[in-house]
């Protein structure tokens, strides 16, 4: 059954709209927590860190993806519901082709400054070195990433979420067969878990590409197109806030590691290693589900349905809430036996891991209102309300909680400083949502 933007929405409709949108983001995130686990136990705890340690620089490179599809995405399905297709395929392909321009760009500065930021950040001796090996490799398909991230939203928008879906899937075994080969079987170290991830990263970016410029039965195609400067700073102010979102998640993230650098050592950066990976599947199901409900909340938005913005809203907050309290029984449930299938070859590491999960897991229980009201209001063209809600959430409150809670509590503080981060944000994002029903009528 075909699923068009302009249905009304059960519970079971949503969620098969949306469901491919969550396992491509899942599916995404699951590149690193492979890495992390050939690279553990294959190679060791030093190389393990300077993963984890690393990462974040490269996420802020490809957050802009984020941004055009988000941003893009919402405009383009707003353009669709006032019947003009043919500006809509140039605006998808305009965006296309800027993001990738990006792309490239930025690839060039992350190879020509890496080393400096990972020692600026506090890595040196061998896992200084490993940090910049491992990155520069991922550095040459940064243009694939960025483009993979932006067809998260669009494959939605062209109302095609299973071809998407199948992309990723592609993508994601890719990674997981070249990790098995690379590591475990030819031994290649590090560099071989660095390859794995930028081969599987070109086929989730580029295959699409070759979709989308031939005939299809999707309601989007990459065609000529001329530069609209005031699109372009529309989809860009619009997606601000999942760009501000995702570089303040990572600047978060550099904070956190050298706040462990201090309070733990290398320990401290892997234990804080496996929590992310537990930590990136689980949000990756909120943000799946917020990318893949926001094209059809545009819609609705633009054709004035507030009975079905509200039914939208309302289902929404319901999936979330049951989704948030799932994922924190699985957390406490899963720190053991995670602890041990990354790190127990180490007790004292694997000990440290297991005691941050169980504080950890609490703030599953509130991330995902803030992370659908950021989308939500992206949705509706507030791009200032959802990009507000991402610096409060992702930067402003964590910032203070792990500059101020380990003071208190030395490294347990820095574990309670996320789950304190999300319920201000949550707090927060509530608020929004009351203050604004009466203007959207949702």
């Amino acid at each position: 059954m075909n699923i068009q933007l302009s249905d009304h929405f059960d519970y079971k409709k949503l969620l098969r709209f949306t469901m491919p949108s969550i396992v491509m983001m899942i599916f995404t995130s699951i590149y690193g927590v492979v890495d992390g686990f050939f690279v553990s136990n294959f190679v060791g705890k030093t190389p393990f860190a300077a993963v984890n340690f690393i990462m974040p620089f490269l996420m802020i490179l490809g957050a802009v993806g984020f941004m055009f599809g988000t941003g893009g995405s919402a405009l383009i399905a707003i353009t669709i519901d006032a019947g003009d297709r043919r500006r809509a395929n140039r605006l998808f392909s305009l965006f296309v082709y800027v993001s990738a321009i990006c792309g490239i760009l930025i690839a060039v500065f992350g190879l020509v400054f890496i080393r400096p930021i990972a020692s600026l950040l506090g890595a040196e001796g061998l896992l200084l070195d490993q940090c910049v090996s491992y990155g520069r490799i991922l550095l040459l398909t940064l243009p694939a990433l960025i483009l993979e991230y932006e067809f998260l939203s669009y494959f939605s928008t062209a109302e095609k979420p299973q071809l998407g879906l199948a992309f990723t899937i592609a993508a994601g075994v890719t990674n997981m067969v070249l990790d098995a080969l690379f590591v475990a079987v030819f031994h290649w170290g590090l560099t071989g878990a660095a390859a794995a991830t930028a081969l599987s990263q070109a086929v989730g970016g580029i295959a699409p590409l070759f979709y989308f410029c031939s005939p299809n039965t999707s309601i989007l195609r990459l065609t000529k197109t001329k530069f609209d400067g005031k699109a372009l700073l529309k989809a860009c102010t619009n997606g601000s806030s999942e760009l501000m979102s995702n570089i303040s998640m990572s600047l978060v993230s550099m904070l956190y590691n050298v706040q462990l650098i201090r309070y733990a050592g290398e320990d401290g950066v892997a234990a804080y290693g496996v929590l992310m990976y537990v930590n990136f599947v689980f949000l990756a199901a909120f943000i799946g589900y917020s990318v893949g409900a926001a094209p059809v909340i545009g819609y609705h938005f633009g054709a004035a349905n507030h009975g079905e913005m509200q039914n939208l809203l309302k289902k929404s907050i319901f999936i979330i809430g049951i989704c948030s309290i799932t994922m924190f029984c699985l957390a406490e449930l899963l720190a053991q036996p995670f602890s041990v299938i990354f790190v127990g070859y180490d007790p004292d590491l694997m000990a440290l891991t297991q005691k941050g999960f169980r504080i950890y897991s609490f703030s599953f229980l509130f991330a995902g209102i803030a992370i659908y009201g950021s989308s939500f209001f992206t949705a509706l063209g507030n791009g200032l309300i959802s990009a507000l809600i991402s610096f409060l959430r992702t930067l402003l409150f964590q910032t203070a909680a792990v500059l101020i809670f380990p003071l208190l509590w030395g490294i347990d503080g820095i574990w309670i400083s996320i789950a304190a981060a999300e319920l201000m944000a949550a707090a927060v994002t509530t608020l929004f949502l009351i203050k604004k029903r009466s203007k959207y009528h949702y």
